[in-house]
């Protein structure tokens, strides 16, 4: 009897997500021993069973499109929004799991998506994720897919306000996504040579930025390019940040839950205030430098449009093997990338993990030695 494959993509669109649903569909179809049935929108699809037929003719001419037909959601199994209510789904997933006769799951998507599945996968559920993010933050892997396309558009956009940067004698503050994560600013920041680029690995000293400015117009240079990641927080801030962060976790930790509730009030609030920092960043440097600023905020511009070719070529190669992997009977995995090849990691390895900018990676010391200025 062939076996049955569910796939789903899960959390924020990402490029290459088709090209893996195309990777998955083909290799499966091609061993003439499984069927292919896709889930829309994510774990929602799968509680409501919403479905999509996955042939031949439904993956062809997919490879090369943005986003991901199945649809996705941020909706989680067990915190569903039902009716008004938020209810824990969980079980109703699992026997829709059975009720589709499905042999094994795949699951599609970045941090939030590798929890999920593996909640699902301590259900008993024969559960296999992919790593995919434009943040590149999922731990246990060595890159994801998206990371590539993304940090192509944030480049590009960079040298594109290079010359109205140099035409207007500005600083234009360019405000690239990552979450939590400084790969995509500090990638794209280095490919298009900006001046400035701030991380949240990097907590920064805006008395600094404003200094390696104010040293370009000596030199003669009287504009400046600062890329910022979404996450980054100067110095002061970041203090803030970890002691909400520690709050929250004394709190969990002594079981005492009106101090948890009330630290988790505080650290929204907290987000809330530095969904403006680029904004405040922006007006600081034009006080302490005398030079006009503007902001870009690329947004999810980073995560539409055609996907690049190594994104493309990276889904496609975990795709395969997710399939390969399922002939061998394994399951609870996340199939990682190690160099050329693959890894299946067990899931309970991955959760929990984010992939973070190591101060000493070379990317850090290739920006500083060219002369970059990182805040600190």
């Amino acid at each position: 009897m062939n076996k049955h494959i569910g796939i789903l993509t899960a959390g924020g669109d990402s490029p290459g997500l088709n090209a893996a649903i195309r990777a998955i569909g083909k290799t499966a179809l091609g061993t003439g021993r499984m069927d292919i049935v896709g889930f829309r929108d994510g774990f929602r699809g799968l509680l409501e069973n919403r479905t999509m037929r996955l042939d031949r003719e439904g993956l062809s001419s997919i490879l090369t499109l943005g986003g991901t037909i199945l649809g996705t959601s941020r909706d989680k199994p067990h915190k569903m929004p039902v009716g008004g209510e938020v209810m824990d789904m969980t079980e109703v997933i699992c026997e829709n799991y059975r009720r589709h006769n499905l042999d094994a799951l795949i699951c599609i998507g970045g941090g939030g998506t590798q929890k999920n599945a593996f909640r699902l996968a301590q259900k008993g559920l024969n559960i296999m994720t992919l790593p995919k993010t434009i943040d590149k933050d999922v731990g246990m892997t060595d890159l994801t897919f998206g990371f590539h396309t993304a940090m192509e558009i944030a480049t590009e956009a960079i040298d594109r306000l290079h010359s109205t940067a140099h035409s207007h004698h500005r600083i234009i503050v360019v405000e690239v996504m990552g979450h939590n994560a400084g790969w995509l600013a500090l990638g794209a920041g280095l490919a298009g040579g900006a001046d400035v680029i701030l991380i949240p690995e990097i907590p920064y000293d805006p008395v600094k930025v404003a200094q390696a400015i104010r040293l370009r117009q000596q030199r003669g240079t009287n504009f400046s390019i600062v890329a910022v990641a979404e996450g980054a927080l100067s110095a002061e801030d970041h203090k803030k940040y970890q002691i909400l962060k520690k709050n929250k976790t004394k709190a969990k930790e002594d079981k005492n839950t009106k101090a948890e509730k009330k630290a988790s009030e505080a650290l929204q609030q907290f987000d809330v205030y530095r969904s403006t920092n680029t904004l405040k960043l922006s007006r600081l440097l034009e006080e302490m430098t005398g030079l006009e600023s503007r902001i870009t905020i690329l947004g999810h511009l980073q995560r539409g449009g055609t996907p690049s070719a190594a994104d493309r070529v990276l889904a496609t190669r975990l795709g395969s093997a997710c399939v390969g992997y399922i002939e061998q009977g394994l399951t609870g995995m996340m199939i990682a990338v190690r160099g050329e090849g693959t890894e299946p990691i067990p899931l309970d390895q991955v959760v929990g993990k984010r992939s973070t900018v190591p101060l000493d990676h070379c990317w850090v010391s290739s920006a500083r030695n060219v002369g970059t200025c990182l805040g600190d």
